[in-house]
């Protein structure tokens, strides 16, 4: 009954065998079976290398964070603006003003030549300066501020003290002359010998993750009736023409955390081709001192997941620039007359959008699934197109063959 059983079961066999003995061997049958196989490799190869590529998969999803702030990674060079007269102000949406940055950045004061001076330090003369002056004077000294607003210590020590309490209190620093710590410190002539001097400015800032801006101006500057005041005086009274030109060297955003994962960083710029940002060695010039330089980005938060499960995340920008005389109106080529205002001082803005978007790029690699399924597709389809072919050429062979013994039969 067994027996019985499984001569049935042979019924469901859907690969009937043939005799050796009747199998007939072609020379077209093994061309057909040489150019399989080569096929077959040639596929395989291709699905290999297909199967060990690395795809960015890419998608914008709503940036969810908060609280984050974003570093500014930065290196201008201004040929024409001394570094005393060269400051730097933040301010964004949120009300946050952040005057005179300096903790943060190197000052590095450049000839006409575009030569550094002082190995890079550009107070260090003047603070040699100020540590002489405090052993010579008098134990207990304590500086008048001249009617400026003192700081906590209640006294000016020195001529940047006095400077600083002019501007806490509204008033311009007009008369260095008067001040008895800037005539000991000769902060004049040492102001003369550095006006026809650069300045390279290098450093990181951080900003929140809100709309906003920074920029270069002349001078320091004060509030004054919940207004942001630039002191000019210095800058104006110069005889010197201090064009805020300048030429970019660097300019990135950066996370607050990305100094952790530098590397990762790179190898996803390098992978995105964002090696150099839009700013990176630019650079725009005139010789007019009112000139006012504006740089308007739009800043995109990018994450970047690796394929063996590492992440980081940065930030790319956009940016379109402008730039405009303060003391002159324009005219386009339809003849319309362009009017600016008073508002606007020189200087050189960057006006900084945080888009709510995010930017995800994902790598993958096609699954040994997926490979093993392709590769069996690859072998059966040609093996199956090959054997057709066969049978087509086999039996077009024997109609031709048979026909021609026909004929030749008849005749006979």
């Amino acid at each position: 009954m067994a027996r019985g059983f499984l001569s049935g079961f042979k019924g469901f066999d859907a690969f009937g065998k043939t005799m050796e003995d009747v199998k007939i061997k072609t020379r077209t049958g093994a061309l057909l079976t040489m150019l399989s196989a080569a096929i077959i490799c040639t596929f395989t190869l291709v699905e290999f290398m297909d199967y060990r590529r690395v795809y960015v998969d890419t998608s914008v999803i709503v940036d969810r964070s908060r609280g984050e702030r974003l570093t500014v990674s930065l290196n201008i060079t201004f040929p024409q603006v001394p570094c005393f007269l060269l400051n730097l102000d933040i301010m964004d949406i949120s009300g946050e003003h952040q005057e005179h940055l300096d903790h943060t950045l190197v000052k590095t004061r450049m000839d006409q030549n575009m030569v550094r001076i002082d190995d890079g330090k550009v107070n260090q003369q003047l603070k040699g300066e100020l540590d002489r002056l405090a052993a010579q004077r008098a134990e207990g000294y304590c500086g008048s501020c001249y009617g400026g607003e003192p700081p906590e210590s209640g006294c000016c020590q020195t001529c940047e003290d006095v400077r600083q309490a002019y501007l806490n209190r509204g008033w311009s620093f007009s008369n260095p002359d008067a001040i008895e710590q800037c005539v000991a410190e000769h902060w004049s002539d040492k102001v003369h010998e550095m006006s026809t001097e650069g300045c390279n400015i290098e450093g990181k800032v951080t900003v929140n993750k809100v709309i906003g801006n920074f920029h270069f101006s002349p001078g320091r500057s004060y509030l004054q009736n919940h207004f942001n005041v630039q002191e000019l005086v210095p800058y104006l009274k110069d005889g010197n023409v201090h064009s805020f030109g300048h030429i970019i060297h660097k300019f990135e955003f950066e996370n607050e955390g990305q100094k952790h994962n530098k590397h990762l960083t790179e190898e996803m710029k390098k992978r995105l081709g964002l090696v150099y940002s839009p700013l990176d060695t630019t650079g725009n010039f005139n010789p007019t001192h009112t000139y006012m330089y504006q740089y308007f980005l739009k800043v995109v938060g990018t994450q970047y997941h690796f394929v063996d499960g590492q992440a980081t995340r940065s930030h790319q920008f956009s940016v379109t620039n402008y730039e405009r005389d303060l003391t002159a109106n324009e005219k386009d080529k339809s003849a319309v007359q362009t009017t600016h205002g008073i508002m606007g001082i020189p200087g050189v803005f960057f006006n900084y959008e945080i888009s709510p978007m995010l930017i995800v790029h994902h790598e993958r690699r096609q699954a040994f699934a997926h490979f093993l399924t392709s590769m069996c597709a690859i072998v059966g389809g040609v093996l199956t197109v090959a054997s057709i072919i066969d049978s087509f050429l086999f039996r077009a062979h024997n109609v031709v063959k048979n026909t021609a013994n026909g004929s030749s039969g008849k005749m006979i």
